[in-house]
C-alpha cells in the first residue's frame, strides 16, 4: 500500500512532516513553480495490482494527493491544479461514478473544515469545470467548500471536477462571444490573452509545471491551452498516483529549478 508497514511505527507522521519541511527549505533556495498541474492517474490500476476494491484505490489516491499538495505549499507554490474528475469519467460504471462523487464530497469538506490543508496553508479552494453536470447534492457541497475558504489569500487549490480542456475552451469562447454581443468587447481586441482570461483558471498564475503519473504519455484533455506555453515543463512518470511520493515531487522540483533559466531563454527566443 502507499505508506506500507513503516507508517505504523510510532512517530512516523511527525518524521514525515519534518522531512517534508527539510525538502521544502532546500527547494525554496531556487526558483519554485508558481503553478503546478497534476494528472493523478493510476488509482484503478493500483487497486487491481493490490487486489483491493476500486473505491479503496481512489481513497489511496486522495492520501497521495494530500501529501503531495502539502509539500507544494510548503515549498511556496502559489497555485496547484488537480484533475479530480473528467467529464469523460461519466462513461464509467454507475457504481464507480457514485464512489467518486461520494469521495469528492467527503474529502473536500475534510480539507476545508478540519484544517488539514486549507486552513494550515491559507488556501482558497477553486472548483474548475462544468459543475452543472454534477448531481445537485455534489454541487451544493462544492459551492459550500468554496465559500468556507473564500477569505484565504496565501495560495489556491484548483479542483477540476468535472472538467476537460475542450469544454473549458468552449466555455471561454462562449464567454467571449457573449461579451462581443453585449458590446463589452470588440472583435479587433480579441487575442490569445482574451481566451486565457475567460478560462475557468483565469486569475491564477500561469502554469509552469505539469506532472502526469502512471506511465501514460498523453495529456488526456487536461490544461491543453495552458500547457502549450513554451515555458511549461512537462513530467510524465511511470509511478501510479497512489504510489507517488513527496520525495519524487522533490526531485521534479529540483529539476525544474536547475532548468529554469534555460526555459526562460527558450521562451524569450520564441517570443522574439
Amino acid at each position: 500500500m502507499t505508506e506500507s508497514w513503516i507508517s505504523t511505527f510510532p512517530g512516523y507522521t511527525q518524521a514525515l512532516s519534518l522531512t517534508k519541511k527539510f525538502f521544502a527549505n532546500i527547494i525554496k533556495t531556487g526558483p519554485v513553480p508558481q503553478h503546478i498541474g497534476f494528472v493523478m492517474d493510476g488509482n484503478r490500476r493500483f487497486a487491481r495490482r493490490n487486489k483491493i476494491e476500486l473505491k479503496e484505490g481512489h481513497n489511496a489516491g486522495y492520501e497521495s494527493m494530500a501529501h503531495t499538495l502539502e509539500l507544494c505549499y510548503e515549498c511556496g507554490v502559489k497555485s496547484a491544479t488537480v484533475f479530480a474528475f473528467s467529464i469523460e469519467n461519466f462513461k464509467r460504471s454507475p457504481i464507480e461514478v457514485e464512489w467518486l462523487m461520494e469521495l469528492a464530497k467527503s474529502r473536500l469538506l475534510q480539507i476545508v473544515e478540519h484544517g488539514e490543508l486549507c486552513e494550515k496553508y491559507g488556501i482558497r479552494l477553486n472548483i474548475v469545470g462544468n459543475i452543472k453536470l454534477l448531481p445537485k447534492d455534489v454541487q451544493e457541497i462544492l459551492i459550500e467548500a468554496e465559500r468556507i475558504t473564500k477569505g484565504n489569500k496565501r495560495a489556491i487549490l484548483n479542483v477540476c471536477i468535472p472538467y476537460t480542456s475542450r469544454d473549458d475552451m468552449t466555455h471561454a469562447i462562449k464567454s467571449v462571444v457573449k461579451q462581443v454581443k453585449s458590446d463589452k468587447l470588440s472583435t479587433e481586441d480579441i487575442t490569445a490573452d482574451t481566451i486565457t482570461e475567460n478560462l475557468y483558471t483565469a486569475g491564477v498564475p500561469p502554469l509552469e509545471l505539469l506532472i502526469r503519473t502512471s506511465g501514460t504519455h498523453r495529456f488526456s484533455d487536461f490544461m491543453l491551452w495552458e500547457a502549450s506555453d513554451s515555458g511549461v515543463m512537462v513530467e510524465m512518470i511511470d509511478t501510479l498516483w497512489p504510489d507517488f511520493t513527496p520525495f519524487q515531487l522533490y526531485l521534479i522540483l529540483l529539476k525544474f529549478s536547475f532548468n529554469y533559466d534555460r526555459r526562460r531563454l527558450c521562451k524569450k527566443k520564441i517570443t522574439l
